[in-house]
């Protein structure tokens, strides 16, 4: 990647998306979010490719110190907006439709996950709740369910297509 090389970056993305997009939901607790963080990360990545240092750890370990980074940063940014809104809300300037809607918004969505991922057979919620949820490999997956690797790329591919049609996704 360092040298430019797009298939490197795509390789690496193949690898490390699934664990990227699930710590950064992890931290920020919306997958708009996570989404837009997710995108943050590989574009830093692609950008400060030349920069890796493999001394100092693996390339997911800077990929996912990449994540925390840019998810604490995120954080930091809608602490300061909360405050500005709350101050801007003693003072009389708040705009609480606006707030009410994004608020209405939230929930609805994050419900509809939650009724997705109870569609789900239990195999597949564990292991789709390990992999992207908790950042776990499909090996470390099927190490912790106990279950063969194929069995575990199985129930998650099938989890996932179980999910995007429960949220009505098209491909």
């Amino acid at each position: 990647m360092a040298s430019g090389q797009e298939g490197a970056f795509t390789e690496l993305y193949d690898v490390t998306s699934s664990r990227v997009y699930g710590a950064a939901l992890q931290m920020l607790r919306s997958a708009r979010l996570a989404a837009e963080v997710t995108q943050e990360v590989y574009v830093e990545i692609w950008r400060q490719a030349s920069r890796y240092d493999p001394s100092r750890g693996s390339v997911l370990a800077w990929t996912m110190s990449v994540v925390h980074s840019r998810s604490m940063d995120r954080i930091r940014a809608i602490s300061k907006e909360s405050a500005r809104e709350r101050y801007a809300g003693i003072n009389g300037d708040r705009d609480f439709e606006r707030a009410s809607d994004e608020l209405i918004e939230t929930r609805v969505d994050s419900e509809r996950a939650r009724e997705a991922m109870r569609s789900l057979t239990d195999i597949q919620r564990q292991a789709v709740t390990l992999a992207y949820f908790k950042g776990y490999s499909q090996t470390e997956v099927a190490r912790l369910l106990g279950l063969p690797l194929g069995t575990v790329k199985s129930r998650i591919r099938d989890g996932l297509i179980g999910l995007r049609n429960a949220l009505g996704v098209g491909t």
